[in-house]
């Protein structure tokens, strides 16, 4: 088993540190690199629509694969051993898009990003919340989540700076390397979880369980949400770098995104703290639909760059404010139920990119999957809305 990388030198901060790394790692440069690096590899690796979409569909069924995996054991240390594994993955599978040519080879190398991207998602979100926990420490993950507005930063100014003086092949080598400068921290300041016998003697007072109707309108909301970050994470670049004046610069849009992710988490936290985290939900659902419109109905530069500093302001919003709600109910071993909610946000961004790849080769555009998605996340705010009556009548 898998020494613990406890020592005296262990603060919350070195740990938050570790899972934001993960978080650059396995997110941002495994998983969402492909974003930028998707309007490069149409123009110079001839990747079509329907190509683009499926290794996309093929990514978050690795993603898909590995949530299963999470949810599939309820030992700590088990999940800390995973959680290693997935980032040697994230760097290998990286490098490897680099040196093969071959379509078949790229949607296995995309499948293993997305497995890996687990690591950096659930596995790190739940060790460091179990070990904030544990620790007496308020359970917030509103920093540990600025990992992934980081990410999306590092891969798009990466790939911005890299596309002058090298192809898409080296651009894709260029990016597994860099992840090493993340993957040391990430390796070195997660503490392992200490053995069962330990864990079970530090008692977490934990709020009472949700209803289970409250449970399943949070799990078909989460769903919405699914279809709303694919279609967003995997095709924003490329619809906006139709914009002449956006045209060449997908990498820049991308780093719009991030930039509008790094804070949003903390003003996400504040929001729910004031309204609570349902309706905070609630709001985010509205914003990034009304921004996913935008494009569909403007073809303004500063309209469309709303619509990415939007996009990027609320999904990770939204996944921090559900992992971290889920989590709080299960402080014994939140990856677990943080898992079992991502099951159906998985099978959305499994379909997502694939209908609108069709859609898109179908009508040339992919301005019916972004209507298509604004409809889904208007029905997942109402669904949010129905959660929360429900619950305040409870009370």
């Amino acid at each position: 088993m898998t020494k613990p990388a406890v020592d005296g030198r262990t603060t919350p901060l070195r740990v938050i540190l570790a899972g934001i790394c993960a978080l650059v790692l396995t997110v941002g440069l495994a998983r969402f690199a492909y974003t930028p690096m998707l309007p490069i590899m149409k123009a110079q690796a001839g990747l079509g629509y329907v190509a683009a979409g499926w290794l996309a569909a093929i990514n978050y069924a690795g993603y898909m694969a590995g949530t299963l995996l999470a949810a599939s054991t309820g030992d700590l240390r088990r999940r800390f051993v995973f959680y290693r594994i997935g980032l040697v993955v994230a760097v290998v599978s990286t490098v490897a898009m680099g040196l093969t040519r071959n379509p078949l080879a790229w949607g296995v190398l995309r499948f293993l990003s997305g497995l890996s991207s687990v690591a950096g998602l659930l596995l790190a979100s739940g060790l460091v919340l179990n070990w904030l926990l544990r620790h007496g420490h308020r359970p917030d993950l509103g920093l540990h989540f600025t990992g992934m507005g980081l990410g999306i930063v590092v891969s798009g100014v990466a790939v911005a700076l890299t596309l002058p003086v090298l192809t898409w092949p080296g651009q894709w080598i260029a990016l597994g390397v860099l992840g090493l400068l993340f993957f040391v921290p990430a390796w070195r300041w997660m503490p392992a979880p200490p053995p069962a016998s330990r864990a079970a003697g530090a008692q977490v007072a934990r709020p009472p369980p949700a209803s289970g109707a409250w449970m399943r309108l949070l799990n078909a909301a989460y769903v919405c949400a699914g279809f709303g970050f694919v279609i967003g994470a995997t095709f924003i670049v490329a619809i906006l770098e139709r914009l002449p004046v956006l045209h060449g610069r997908g990498g820049w849009v991308w780093v719009i995104v991030g930039v509008a992710a790094l804070p949003s988490t903390f003003a996400w936290d504040r929001i729910a703290r004031r309204m609570g985290a349902t309706r905070a939900l609630l709001l985010a659902y509205v914003l990034q639909g009304a921004g996913m419109l935008l494009p569909a109905v403007s073809a303004s530069a500063a309209v469309n760059l709303l619509s990415a500093a939007l996009f990027g302001a609320t999904f990770v919003g939204i996944v921090s404010l559900t992992l971290a709600l889920v989590g709080r109910h299960v402080p014994s071993n939140p990856s677990k139920a943080m898992a079992r909610i991502t099951l159906g946000y998985g099978v959305a961004q499994i379909l997502g990119p694939i209908i609108a790849g069709y859609m898109a080769r179908a009508t040339g555009s992919y301005q019916g999957a972004l209507v298509a998605t604004a409809v889904l996340m208007g029905c997942g705010a109402l669904l949010l809305y129905v959660a929360d009556r429900r619950e305040r009548a409870g009370r």
